[in-house]
């Protein structure tokens, strides 16, 4: 990657590099695709400035974007680059009172929205009356309007510089103000820098699943795509047969996905085994595939590449907890799964890569980012992808750095004998016992769903005793728009003393592994088919620990540990 001056060089790099090669698309349900090439997209981001300044935003202003994702967001991300406008990213699964609030924290000029079903109604946060445009009559082609020498006016607007600040990413706000994480061109350039010391060279052509209000998501599938030439396809619908048809027909070879999904396609591709009356043949070949190369992986298991397109080699996961038994399914198959950590403060902290992908950790630090534990164990973080500061909120930027400048995350980490980062869990989180032990509710958390329990909350409800809120075996959800509370009711396992006696198998193996301080005494079963969650898909603790207080817990039976679960 040639030297960056600002984020605009990579849109201006990959033109004179790539030129006619597809750059982004988008699929519709009934399998229509809409594809721009590297030249087209530039083209588009021109456009989009010219008409920002048409609107009469400024440099140094704010502008809102709450859109489902579509080639013209890249598009509109760096024509607001170009107009010197900071773009503020809103997720879909925000609510309409965290909206307002950011709205009136951020101070925008003007709101941009998009196209189609999944697209927000402003009326719900009380926005239909701010100025708003659309996506992509934005980045459509010039009118009237435009002098003749439009493009030519553009190329010659001062370009913004590393100092200059970029977007500023909004926390939910859901308990209380939120909190802008003001990053600025060079912040990305040096996460974009992470990223490709950490995703092997290769020609990559992704299917985008994530929001591209997501750091992550620009990252990965944006900004580095880009850099290298990537094609990635964008696709609305949730329903997972057409998403493993885009991925297929797209001869899809990485995605960039949260646990939650990864879990979701293994378990189709299980299920597919199973209704073939394969699925015992299929672990047994697992087994004796993971001693193998990785090209002798796939070619056992060609069937099921095929049905992925037959070019799928790289997973990126983070976000989340990965069980290491779902990352070695994957792996058995011949796919590499690689995990980072970071946060939209400080970008990619520590990562795997290709040739080091251990089970259970998120591998090391990558450069240029500096990683070191605090006395606490807590991760602290510094380097170039350190962000400004928090939008108009000095105190707590302030309350956010060590008196030397590191970055507090406020995860607790450790490393093995290998130098690979292990996380714990959020300090916030800790339960201090009485007899002044730490428990990481992580920590068992990660036990119990390597145990086989899909997810767990795990609460001191007195203390001393560890209980679990658990959910309902069977199959994960995909993540659907809006601001989720749960869903639909989960099943009734009161009475079902087979699923029951599942649930405290798995709980008495994962306590096996703990130690005895941090041991689950108790149970309760939570009474939807998900957690209530953020907009990033982290669970909201606070909604499960208030429901504890009106359930009873079913206690753990004391019976001889049960043998590990084998395959996922």
């Amino acid at each position: 990657m040639d030297r960056l001056d600002s984020l605009l060089d990579i849109i201006d790099q990959g033109e004179s590099r790539y030129g006619d090669r597809l750059s982004f698309g988008m699929r519709s349900d009934d399998g229509a695709t809409e594809q721009w090439t590297y030249l087209e997209l530039n083209r588009h981001s021109r456009i989009v400035a010219w008409r920002l300044r048409a609107l009469g935003l400024n440099a140094g202003d704010r502008l809102l974007v709450w859109t489902p994702s579509s080639p013209a967001v890249p598009a509109l991300y760096f024509g607001a680059m170009r107009a010197g406008v900071a773009f503020v990213p809103l997720d879909l699964r925000m609510s309409p009172g965290a909206i307002e609030r950011i709205v009136a924290r951020a101070d925008a000029r003007h709101l941009i929205l998009g196209t189609g079903r999944d697209t927000p109604d402003p009326a719900d946060a009380r926005l239909d009356h701010f100025p708003s445009s659309n996506v992509e009559q934005l980045a459509s082609e010039p009118d009237d309007t435009f002098p003749a020498d439009w493009e030519a006016q553009v190329n010659a607007w001062p370009r913004p510089t590393g100092s200059d600040i970029a977007e500023i990413v909004f926390t939910s706000g859901t308990t209380g103000e939120p909190k802008g994480v003001v990053l600025t061109h060079a912040n990305l350039i040096g996460t974009l820098d992470a990223a490709h010391n950490l995703i092997p060279e290769q020609e990559h052509r992704a299917v985008s699943l994530l929001p591209l209000s997501h750091l992550l998501e620009q990252v990965a599938t944006v900004f580095y795509a880009m850099s290298v030439g990537a094609h990635v396809l964008y696709i609305r619908s949730r329903n997972p047969r057409v998403i493993f048809e885009a991925i297929r027909d797209h001869r899809t070879t990485s995605l960039v996905l949260v646990p939650q999904v990864i879990d979701l396609f293994w378990a189709a591709i299980e299920r597919e085994a199973a209704a073939q009356g394969r699925l015992r043949l299929f672990n047994g070949m697992r087994r004796i595939a993971r001693r193998l190369p990785y090209p002798a992986r796939r070619r056992i298991f060609t069937s099921v590449h095929r049905g992925l397109g037959g070019s799928l080699n790289l997973i990126v996961s983070a976000a989340a907890f990965l069980p290491p038994s779902l990352q070695q399914a994957w792996e058995d198959i011949g796919v590499v799964v690689i995990q980072g950590y970071g946060a939209t403060e400080c970008g990619v902290a520590s990562a795997s890569h290709q040739g080091d992908h251990a089970l259970g950790t998120v591998g090391r630090t990558i450069p240029p980012v500096k990683v070191k534990l605090a006395e606490d164990g807590e991760v602290l973080v510094a380097g170039p992808t350190l962000f400004r500061g928090y939008w108009r909120d000095p105190v707590t930027t302030a309350a956010s750095f060590t008196p030397d400048g590191w970055y507090r995350t406020g995860d607790i980490g450790r490393h093995d004998r290998s130098g690979h980062l292990i996380l714990m869990g959020r300090k916030k989180d800790i339960i201090v016992l009485p007899n002044g032990l730490n428990v990481y509710p992580e920590d068992i958390e990660n036990a119990l769903r390597t145990a086989g329990i899909r997810d767990a909350v795990v609460v001191e409800t007195k203390p001393g005793r560890i209980e679990a809120v658990i959910l309902a075996p069977g199959e994960p959800v995909l993540p659907q728009g809006g601001d989720p509370a749960g869903g639909e009711g989960a099943p009734d396992l009161g009475e079902s003393t087979r699923l029951r006696s599942e649930i405290e198998a798995a709980i008495r193996t994962a306590n096996h592994t703990l130690a005895v301080h941090q041991r689950v005494a108790a149970w309760r079963l939570w009474p939807e088919i998900d957690f209530p969650r953020t907009h990033t898909l982290k669970v909201r603790r606070d909604r499960v620990r208030a429901w504890v207080v009106t359930d009873e817990p079913l206690p753990v039976r004391e019976e001889q540990p049960a043998a590990p679960r084998r395959g996922r």
